[in-house]
């Protein structure tokens, strides 16, 4: 458990106070959604760098922020049993949004000057209650509110927590994985996570170059760690609950991640129980029409198959409508990858699992756990799902 090194406080990095303005979440919109990157590698004309093929990784170094590149992410979903009294079981999300503000340190001489942004989510299901948590926050990453570290340092970020709340939300590399916590007090929401990599992390396109669009002006740097063995505790309610299992893991930056068609994705990760793994996404335009999408699978031992947009038929079984934001969500699919011999269907584990935010009202999507079974019921695996762009007004989360 990181609950020791979570217990540790750097003075310079303590949490402040600070209010709430309105303008902070019209200039979050602006920097989320601003014009798409321009043409042409390695700088859009807004200073920014693009992502462009060729990449020279090195890790663990990768795992920290990029901060001459605009949007950035680190991404984790998993699915958790718990070993007390009531044996319950829990989807989870912790995401944490680097937004930039400037690809350049800005010239001003002021503590308070800052080039990025933090916004973090943080969702629980559990799946036995048929209740669905989210948490959120957006601060500046400047003193006592918010940071980026950087390698020797194994704290990759943190951010202070929702109004109301003490502790610190935190992302750390730990040598063989990551550790992670979020709490959100007023909504009785706690996740504190330690995850192991059991396989080598995987590149999302060839040299981890992932296009997002046919054109090739839609792409990001992806890579993925496909089986983190995790163990920690939750938190619902004031119900504590020890928990163990197993997480996915995302890590993507880019300026130039859609065009200006595109309106949102679905995404999945999906574990199979014979040892292999599949990540795949469509893109839609903004009538609904897949424009592009692209999957990579995963053997046992590691190695990756890049896939096509026609290798695989995705079909959805039945949707849900949300109560709360009229939004109509896919919630079952049928799944063949007819060359390699994969049938999947896969099943929401509960309907409502909508990620709303409180701040940005146009922000709403659908996150959640899935199983993967085969035409006879027979379970094949588990997977998660991340479903944007639908609904009126809804923008995805970069």
């Amino acid at each position: 458990m990181p609950s020791e090194r979570f217990g540790k406080r750097n003075p310079s990095r303590s949490p402040g106070c600070a209010r709430r303005r309105p303008w902070v979440a019209a200039a979050l919109l602006a920097t989320l959604w601003g014009a798409p990157g321009a043409s042409g590698p390695p700088f859009g004309d807004d200073g920014w760098k693009k992502a462009s093929p060729g990449y020279p990784w090195s890790f663990p170094r990768d795992h920290w922020a990029h901060h001459s590149y605009r949007n950035e992410w680190w991404y984790f979903t998993g699915h958790l049993r718990s070993a007390g009294e009531r044996k319950a079981r829990f989807g989870y999300q912790f995401t944490i949004f680097r937004i930039g503000a400037s690809p350049r340190p800005v010239d001003l001489d002021s503590n308070w000057s800052t080039r990025s942004m933090i916004m973090g989510h943080a969702a629980i299901s559990d799946l036995e209650e048929g209740r669905h948590y989210f948490s959120e926050l957006v601060f500046r990453a400047a003193p006592f509110l918010a940071a980026f570290g950087a390698p020797p340092d194994p704290l990759i970020a943190w951010s202070r927590g929702p109004a109301g709340t003490s502790q610190r939300w935190e992302l750390h590399w730990n040598g063989q994985g990551f550790d992670l916590r979020a709490v959100d007090s007023l909504q009785g929401l706690e996740m504190e996570l330690s995850t192991t990599a059991l396989k080598p992390l995987v590149f999302q396109g060839p040299g981890g170059y992932s296009r997002k669009s046919a054109s090739g002006q839609g792409a990001s740097l992806y890579y993925s760690m496909t089986r983190l063995e995790t163990s920690g505790r939750l938190r619902l309610g004031g119900r504590e609950f020890e928990v163990e299992g197993m997480s996915w893991m995302d890590k993507e930056f880019s300026s130039n991640v859609l065009e200006e068609h595109q309106a949102g994705w679905d995404w999945f990760s999906l574990q199979l129980d014979d040892g292999r793994e599949l990540m795949l996404f469509e893109l839609r335009d903004r009538q609904g029409k897949v424009d592009f999408g692209s999957a990579t699978l995963v053997s046992e031992s590691g190695e990756c198959a890049y896939l096509s947009r026609g290798d695989w038929e995705l079909e959805v079984a039945r949707r849900w409508k949300s109560p709360e934001t009229g939004a109509l969500y896919p919630v079952e699919w049928n799944l063949e990858l007819p060359r390699q011999g994969l049938r999947l269907q896969l099943r929401t584990l509960l309907d409502n699992q909508e990620n709303r935010s409180r701040i940005i009202p146009s922000l709403f999507y659908w996150e959640g756990a899935l199983e993967l079974l085969d035409e006879t019921g027979r379970r094949l695996g588990q997977g998660y799902a991340e479903l944007t762009g639908y609904g009126d007004g809804s923008r995805p989360p970069i």
